[in-house]
């Protein structure tokens, strides 16, 4: 027999044996509970589904490192009858039904179907890990098993903050990106040059000064004689993501296309280097892709770039700080002959109408770093400074949305009044009366007309405008008392 079969077969000989083994142990367990569950058939892709989030939850609070949904055990007695259900090659609307599962799954967690044969009967086994951070949703809800029942999450809020308590014991930013490396190869897998630089602090003269500031940085940690590199060090700091296995895919993407769709791309660039490092490049390098503008308004001149240089750097840094880490997909900037948009993956902390007067940060560290190597603005005056360029430059306003994964905003070009829609004017009302809100200032019909460009004549167009905010619930006015149209002043509706 050649010498690599008998190894091959070896394993799995192995591999069944565990299997064999883990079946055992599940079916000597008293009864299903909140990590185990029994079924003979399959019954309906939806309830695998609703399974897979009440058993992973349900293994988090019970600190199982997994949750168990087996097919082929009869769950009032636990015999082993086996089953016709064979999920690995099992489809769903001519999708995958593995594949199918996990798109609807959030997190995505990394579950692992088996299925062997015990004794001539077929089982098959969803091998689901406990989450860790947050509850698992499928289609956007979150299940738990109480005794052998599957319920809805939400109807125990004791139990879900179990589960948001029993976080990984490191964030994102303090877990390891390499480890076990020699002083060398930090010095060649890191920028420190760059990190001086931007920090405006002298090279240190010793390779162990550099050392010692990485490791109060954060950015490496030391275990006996060797190093680590953290996230941290390694997204901001990296010579080459690539070399960083689980952070390549978090590099920054620019697309630029051909037309106002994504039929066409001339040119995609991926970013290499660590954020810090080559954000710079980054900017400069989108910066270089943007058409430039007409003349379209007094306040602009004939050689400038489409969108303001502050409003591309602040949303480009406010999608590196705001990224979700433990969502797959990077953070990307799609850039059309008509729109800019900008996303990154993962969902915001606060809703998008309070993203110009709040600031809420899932990656303080990062964030922290960006703002003292200066980077990104200090926190909440980022997204004021590109609302504030957007209005100088009499361009329809930011549209911040919320998608099914990822976060976005889309800067338009320059369209005339009577082009935008009503949404897009109301939109742009909003976001000058928090400016001025922010600024200890009132909007009024004439800051409005000013922000449109529209003429003393035609006030009641930007009446018109007012009013049809007004009616959205979107601002306010300043004192309901009065009467004046032409004199009153408007604030947000949460001040």
């Amino acid at each position: 027999m050649d010498v690599f079969y008998r190894y091959f077969l070896t394993l799995w000989l192995v591999r069944e044996q565990q299997l064999y083994m883990l079946l055992e142990g599940l079916v000597k367990q008293p009864r299903e509970s909140e990590w185990v569950e029994f079924k003979h058939n399959y019954h309906s892709t939806n309830e695998i589904g609703e399974r897979i989030s009440a058993l992973s939850n349900g293994a988090c609070i019970r600190n199982h490192e997994f949750g168990y949904l087996i097919f082929g055990v009869e769950d009032s007695t636990h015999r082993i009858i086996g089953t016709s259900f064979k999920p690995k090659t099992a489809k769903e609307k001519k999708e995958d039904l593995e594949h199918w599962l996990i798109q609807r799954l959030s997190p995505r967690i990394d579950f692992e179907i088996v299925e062997f044969n015990y004794y001539e009967k077929h089982v098959a086994i969803f091998i689901i890990p406990a989450t860790k951070n947050q509850p698992v949703e499928f289609l956007h809800k979150s299940y738990i098993r109480v005794a052998s029942i599957t319920r809805k999450l939400n109807e125990f809020p004791e139990k879900a903050r179990k589960i948001w308590k029993k976080g990984p014991a490191k964030i994102f930013e303090e877990r390891l990106a390499l480890e076990n490396l020699q002083v060398d190869e930090i010095i060649k897998l890191l920028d420190s040059q760059n990190y001086f630089d931007l920090a405006k602090l002298p090279y240190p003269s010793e390779r162990s000064g550099v050392i010692e500031k990485f490791i109060s940085e954060g950015f490496i940690t030391k275990t006996h004689s060797k190093y680590n590199i953290t996230n941290l060090g390694a997204l901001l700091f990296a010579k080459d993501l690539g070399f960083f296995k689980n952070l390549k895919r978090k590099a920054v993407r620019v697309i630029i296309y051909d037309g106002k769709n994504k039929l066409k791309t001339i040119r995609e660039q991926i970013g290499i280097r660590g954020y810090a490092v080559g954000f710079k490049g980054l900017i400069d390098w989108a910066n270089s892709q943007l058409p430039a503008n007409e003349v379209i308004g007094k306040a602009l001149r004939r050689d400038v770039r489409m969108y303001p240089e502050i409003a591309i750097r602040e949303l480009i840094a406010n999608a590196l700080i705001h990224q979700d880490f433990e969502e797959k997909g990077f953070p990307m900037v799609e850039i059309y002959t008509d729109r800019i948009e900008i996303s990154n993956p993962g969902l915001p902390l606060i809703t998008t109408d309070r993203f110009i007067d709040e600031y809420q940060s899932r990656n303080e560290r990062l964030a922290d770093l960006l703002r003292r190597l200066g980077i990104c603005e200090e926190k909440g005056s980022g997204i004021d400074k590109v609302i504030a360029a957007m209005e100088l430059y009499q361009l329809p306003a930011p549209n911040f949305v919320v998608q099914e994964r990822h976060t976005k905003v889309t800067l338009q070009a320059y369209q005339v009044l009577n082009d935008m829609d009503k949404k897009d004017k109301m939109r742009a009302t909003y976001q000058h009366c928090c400016l001025k809100y922010v600024t200890n200032e009132k909007m009024t019909n004439q800051s409005l007309r000013s922000r449109f460009g529209i003429e003393e004549r035609n006030a009641a167009t930007a009446s018109r405008i007012i009013g049809d905010t007004l009616n959205e619930g979107l601002v306010k006015n300043d004192d309901p008392n009065t009467n004046s149209r032409k004199y009153a002043k408007y604030i947000p509706f949460w001040a």
